[in-house]
């Protein structure tokens, strides 16, 4: 006989319950409704990707970074024999190339949102996942691409967190090129920005003082070469005062090269527009220690925090690239786009008890068996309602009525119909409201009507 099989899950694969589940697609609908309002159109790219595709970006840099967290991929049987598959890591290099394979099918501005899982060997702890969901939208120019689009982004960010309900949340944005001109400036070859771009977008997370030990140890930087940086990527407030600080420490420091001045020109033109649409500091910020980790943004860069969860750092971010798709065509496709890390952002929120429980069902009506020589009239029944849109279930398993109703109460039904022998003969329905526990007679001509008027209540 054979040994049983101990069931067991790997870490950092993350599974839910069913009313979990429920209640994770209730958000994803969100994100999705609002990528769809601003006439994005749906992507699916494979899991799999060649090694030297998703890899292109990192290489031409020289850091192995990414590659340090990229699956590859093999046959069992041939597991010792390296491949050239690997599992994307995130969702905007297999758009950028899909968007190069098949660029002459597509219709520019090309903007597509794509919601599937991405998978990275992170060290699995709370908030980090070797699986999860992300949820993209991005804007693929052909030649040009507008700063609008750049600033349209915190807008569609804007609205799918409100209507999340899930708490104060704050939009932080700076520019890349800003960034890479103050390095620029400071000292630091332009061989080594990208890197030094990295060691900024960690301030957050190991301090100053890290940073500052960092920046000496690797660029040999004199002390006000440093306090330059660590000045720069300090600032952090409302749109008019971080422009007018930027503009002021350039006039002090004569370090405007063009870079920079191209970058301080996007930032200033990208707020204006982000605020003429309605956004306030309240909920958008310029903060220039944003600088991202992946290589291929180079202007707009954006990350979302919740003002009431510091600790669980970005829960949305992305900005521009204008050179992605070159990397996988000759065609000039600059873009912008972001994602949402949906898979961390309602985990954390479900385990510290701040999203409302789903039901354990989507089925709003459960029918009662009275009789199991019906079983072919209850079928049609419920055949009937799901034909009028209505998500109806029987309860064939359960051998009595208590039982019945004891399970329509505990996966939460709103509506159970009752019907035995006498109802079959009289062309009637019993109609049990699960809520309010009040029962009514319909007549079998009205009860999809009658359900929708109550389902409507």
């Amino acid at each position: 006989m054979t040994a049983m099989i101990r069931p067991r899950s790997i870490s950092g694969m993350q599974e839910l319950l069913p009313t979990e589940q429920i209640t994770f697609n209730h958000y994803k609908d969100i994100v999705r409704k609002h990528f769809e309002l601003t006439g994005a159109v749906p992507l699916n790219t494979s899991a799999f990707e060649l090694r030297e595709v998703l890899m292109a970006k990192e290489e031409s840099n020289n850091t192995s970074s990414i590659e340090k967290q990229v699956y590859g991929v093999h046959r069992i049987a041939n597991e010792h024999n390296e491949t050239n598959f690997a599992l994307r890591f995130d969702l905007t290099v297999p758009m950028a190339r899909f968007v190069a394979q098949h660029a002459s099918k597509l219709i520019f501005p090309f903007r597509r949102y794509q919601i599937q899982p991405v998978w990275r060997g992170e060290r699995a702890q709370a908030g980090r996942y070797r699986e999860f969901i992300q949820c993209d939208i991005d804007v693929i120019g052909d030649q040009t691409l507008n700063l609008i689009n750049d600033a349209e982004l915190p807008i569609i960010i804007d609205g799918i967190f409100k209507d999340m309900n899930i708490g104060p949340f704050q939009i932080h944005m700076s520019n890349r090129k800003l960034l890479g001109g103050l390095l620029l400036g400071a000292g630091i070859p332009a061989n080594s920005i990208t890197n030094a771009l990295r060691l900024i977008d960690k301030i957050a997370k190991v301090g100053q003082d890290e940073i500052r030990k960092q920046f000496f140890q690797l660029y040999r930087l004199k002390d006000n070469q440093i306090d330059l940086i660590i000045t720069y990527t300090s600032l952090r407030g409302p749109v008019d005062e971080v422009i007018d600080k930027l503009l002021t420490l350039v006039e002090q420091n004569h370090k405007a090269n063009e870079t920079y001045k191209v970058g301080i020109k996007e930032l200033t033109t990208v707020s204006e527009i982000v605020y003429s649409l309605g956004l306030t500091s309240k909920t958008f910020i310029l903060d220039l220690s944003v600088a991202r980790g992946l290589s291929y943004y180079t202007g707009t860069v954006y990350e979302t925090t919740l003002t009431n969860h510091p600790a669980l750092g970005s829960i949305c971010s992305g900005g521009r690239y204008d050179n992605l798709v070159g990397l996988y065509s000759n065609r000039k496709l600059p873009g912008v786009g972001m994602s949402i890390g949906l898979t961390r952002l309602i985990s954390h929120l479900m385990h510290k008890g701040l999203l409302q429980q789903a039901k354990p069902s989507i089925e709003p009506v459960l029918i009662i068996v009275f009789n199991h020589s019906y079983l072919g009239r209850y079928l049609s029944i419920a055949n009937r309602l799901r034909q009028a849109g209505i998500a109806t279930e029987i309860a064939t398993e359960q051998t009595n009525i208590s039982q019945q109703f004891k399970y329509a109460n505990r996966k939460g039904f709103r509506l159970a119909i009752i019907a035995g022998e006498k109802e079959f003969i009289n062309g009637t329905w019993q109609l049990k409201d699960m809520t309010t526990r009040k029962q009514i007679v319909v007549n079998n001509s009205k009860l999809v009507e009658t359900i929708n008027k109550m389902l409507a209540c």
